[in-house]
């Protein structure tokens, strides 16, 4: 029989080989086992029964070949909860969850706390975004948009896992929104250049929609889009929110500052030293 310990040591000398992660395997035996990770390291001399070994290894093997570690699982974990997932949706990142924090802090300085608020998360994918805001900040009424029905089904499936009472409208950008006022937009789009496209690793170009990639010829045509459609949908006093790709925090201000010229707005660095989000105090 194949212990714990052994498991492990196999996955991480093939994932090496393969040139992924070896945490993977930790992941994927984790999964397997059903257990928490104090508990595979606090078991390392238990048994791997023969079905579990034989799925675990599979698992393996498929992400050497670029399946990502969450389509093999089935989910990934987000500010605490659990997010279905599969190849109709972004994986959410770590860097979002930074997003998400930026937000809660600046919606309690920079709104009235008194009263109901309005956020609208576009291009809402797994629903990540708008189910967080939703379940952290309770004075909010969360609607989220997205342009593919198949990513708003994971995302309605996502809020009802979760507990979260959020609305979701099919529609491209701010289209289904358009007649309502928000306090607060935030969205996460394309933001990938197109030529960049093609040097992803094949864990996100093969397996990620292309559509939540992709954003133009330079990565902001998103951006333009929205900048240019918000003011007739902002309230105010309102809050505006982008993540970004990393090098494209002073252009997307701008957009912001034509678009609200009277707004405070400012770049913010992620954890990796990375200008990830732009916030926009209306």
């Amino acid at each position: 029989m194949t212990t714990v310990f052994e498991a492990l040591k196999w996955a991480s000398l093939f994932l090496t080989d393969a040139g992924r992660d070896e945490n993977a395997g930790e992941w994927l035996l984790r999964h397997h086992l059903q257990m928490n990770r104090s508990s595979l390291l606090a078991n390392f001399r238990m048994e791997v029964s023969g079905d579990i070994l034989e799925a675990f290894q599979s698992d393996v093997k498929k992400h050497s070949e670029g399946v990502p570690v969450q389509h093999l699982t089935g989910y990934e974990e987000f500010y605490g909860r659990k997010f279905e997932v599969n190849k109709e949706v972004l994986i959410p990142r770590p860097e979002t969850e930074e997003l998400i924090e930026g937000l809660k802090k600046r919606v309690q300085s920079h709104l009235p706390e008194d009263k109901p608020l309005a956020a609208a998360d576009i291009g809402t994918g797994s629903g990540a975004i708008a189910i967080t805001l939703a379940l952290e900040l309770k004075n909010l009424t969360v609607t989220g948009t997205d342009i593919a029905e198949q990513s708003l089904e994971v995302a309605a499936r996502n809020a009802a896992a979760n507990g979260a009472d959020v609305q979701f409208l099919h529609g491209d950008l701010l289209e289904p929104l358009f007649g309502q006022t928000f306090d607060l937009i935030v969205s996460n789009p394309p933001y990938i250049p197109d030529e960049d496209i093609v040097k992803l690793s094949e864990v996100v170009k093969d397996h990620e929609p292309v559509r939540a990639l992709a954003g133009g010829k330079d990565g902001l045509d998103f951006y333009r889009r929205l900048c240019a459609g918000m003011p007739a949908l902002m309230s105010k006093p309102g809050l505006a929110a982008f993540e970004i790709g990393a090098g494209q925090g002073e252009a997307v201000a701008d957009l912001l500052r034509k678009a609200f010229p009277e707004a405070k707005v400012e770049v913010v660095w992620d954890i990796n030293g990375k200008d990830r989000m732009v916030f926009a105090e209306i």
